[in-house]
């Protein structure tokens, strides 16, 4: 029952930040799909950041296990394609539709809808994938440290330079 609450305080306060950094509005999605405000790409950028460091600390003072999924380089290219073009077409990605709606914006629905429709068609296509584009470039369970036979803070600290190198270059350009 714990994990439920923590779960719903999290979700509660990642909405909070979802509307007070302003990445729920439509004009910031659009702006950041044309490259024209990273506002959404600092935000993901900065939970990234902070969720890897924190995982991972959490992992080595041995408080949490990694639930790792697989790497299917067929799954990853084609999810990726159906989720950019719906949130092209739409200018809400998943989360930031259901934030939208929240705040009484009745276009989102049209996001939620798009969602229920495409975990359907998913569901009805999984047999047919499980034997296809599932098995695509299956790299398995693993980790860009364990690919690279490094330890996992060898890969975050430089992560977390380039994340800060790009936080400064988008402010000096006015993004």
């Amino acid at each position: 029952m714990m994990s439920l609450i923590y779960g719903l305080i999290t979700g509660i306060l990642f909405g909070f930040f979802l509307q007070k950094g302003q990445v729920l509005r439509y004009d910031k999605q659009i702006a950041a799909l044309r490259l024209k405000d990273m506002t959404i790409v600092k935000f993901m950028l900065s939970h990234v950041m902070v969720a890897m460091v924190g995982i991972y600390l959490l992992y080595d003072v041995g408080i949490v296990k990694l639930s790792l999924k697989p790497t299917i380089l067929g799954a990853l290219v084609i999810g990726g394609l159906v989720f950019g073009i719906g949130w092209g077409l739409l200018g809400y990605c998943p989360g930031t539709s259901l934030g939208a709606l929240g705040e009484g914006r009745i276009d989102a629905l049209w996001g939620i809808a798009g969602m229920l429709v495409g975990a359907g068609l998913f569901a009805e296509a999984y047999p047919f994938m499980q034997k296809t584009v599932l098995t695509w470039g299956d790299f398995g369970k693993i980790t860009i440290p364990q690919l690279l036979g490094i330890n996992h803070w060898l890969v975050i600290i430089p992560m977390i330079l380039i994340g800060i190198g790009l936080f400064r270059w988008f402010e000096k350009k006015g993004l």
